[in-house]
């Protein structure tokens, strides 16, 4: 299993932390900061889900028209860290 230690920009959240196992599945996803109840929440919906389709679908989501979003800043870790 690899572990994932990401800095997202632009967003209130400052670390997000996960693993990824061999089949692509993400597990242990914690956020530092950010909306605390929230961010549980999408931890709990991807645990044990297959990383690229939840990259595929939290990419491009926006919190306040930043552009982004901590959604968004995981999905951009998970498609870096799926392809390396």
């Amino acid at each position: 299993m690899k572990h994932v230690t990401y800095y997202p920009k632009g967003v209130c959240s400052m670390q997000i932390d996960y693993d990824l196992d061999e089949a692509g599945k993400i597990y242990n996803l914690k956020y530092r900061g950010g909306c605390n109840g929230n961010l549980k929440a999408i931890g709990k919906l991807l645990e044990g889900r297959d990383a690229k389709e939840a990259a595929d679908i939290l990419r491009g989501n926006d919190c306040g028209g930043r552009g982004t979003s901590c959604a968004d800043q995981l999905a951009k870790s998970i498609d870096e860290n799926l392809n390396s």
